[in-house]
């Protein structure tokens, strides 16, 4: 007799490959520990985002992701709100949400044996119009570089970020923002705002440090206008989280915060959105997730 059915979502291309060679690890592992497991790779994310939704739809207990951030950013989206619980195993190269959940991010068969233990934890998400994320919008200069990255089609990886931001440091100026805070306006110019659902964000840039994953709120920072040469000495700290020291930085806690700002295409979780303006809504306990 086999036990409760789980299914296994798997990005193969994540981590240059380690999502393939993860899933290889836990399929047989979650098997012999008496699960049904319905094991599913999407051709692309649309057909991966469907097949979770399918899930979802037909009552599985537990949707688990292998992969990055951007996995379980899909995986949020299909099971968000829902009585699915959502497992990570992590396989891509930032991992945040394996990190804020304390799971082991080089390990695919510690990640596995936290889901086989079944222990659960409920977590607030972040919301825009019908889009969640769980880690950080971003909303500056950095949604700036993500967007400019995403149109080179050279080099891979890692570089075409680094590039990106020396392409827009060059033309480096402050954003004028007007944005509303629980209904508060304000108006003011910045080189970034960024909106935590969790602290960090591009693997472990602790730009919201300090956000709590269930206390029903967003962590809301701004960092004021900046020179290249600052902003270039600062971007170390944001790794530690000593960014907030900084003069420029301030921060607010939140229940809902409209952003408004020319030019900017805001991305959370390290995805796409949509172009500002838009308004960020913490949803509280709308996730269920497996922990250690």
């Amino acid at each position: 007799m086999s036990g409760p059915e789980i299914a296994l979502l798997t990005n193969p291309t994540s981590g240059k490959g380690k999502g393939a060679k993860a899933a290889a690890i836990a399929l047989p592992r979650l098997r012999a520990a008496g699960f049904s497991v319905r094991s599913l790779v999407g051709r692309d994310a649309a057909e991966a985002l469907d097949l979770a939704r399918q899930c979802v739809a037909d009552g599985i207990e537990t949707l688990v992701v292998v992969g990055g951030d951007g996995m379980v950013h899909l995986g949020t989206q299909a099971v968000a709100t829902t009585s699915t619980r959502l497992g990570i195993i992590p396989a891509g190269t930032g991992n945040d949400v394996a990190r804020y959940l304390g799971l082991n991010r080089t390990d695919p068969g510690s990640a596995t044996d936290v889901i086989v233990a079944n222990r659960e934890r409920v977590i607030d998400l972040g919301k825009v119009g019908h889009r969640w994320f769980v880690t950080v919008l971003a909303a500056g200069f950095d949604a700036i570089v993500n967007e400019r990255a995403n149109k080179m089609s050279w080099p891979k990886g890692q570089m075409r970020y680094n590039l990106a931001t020396l392409a827009e440091l060059r033309v480096l100026k402050p954003i004028p923002y007007v944005v509303e805070l629980d209904g508060q306006p304000m108006s003011f110019e910045a080189t970034m705002v960024a909106v935590g659902n969790g602290p960090s964000f591009g693997g472990g840039l602790r730009i919201t440090d300090g956000a709590l994953l269930d206390d029903g709120l967003l962590d809301v920072v701004i960092i004021e206008p900046m020179g290249k040469m600052e902003l270039i000495r600062t971007y170390p700290k944001l790794f530690k989280g000593t960014h907030v020291h900084h003069p420029g930085y301030s921060h607010h806690a939140v229940r809902e915060i409209t952003i408004a700002a020319p030019g900017i295409t805001a991305y959370a979780d390290g995805e796409r959105l949509s172009s500002l303006p838009l308004t960020v809504t913490c949803v509280p306990q709308a996730l269920r997730v497996l922990v250690p």
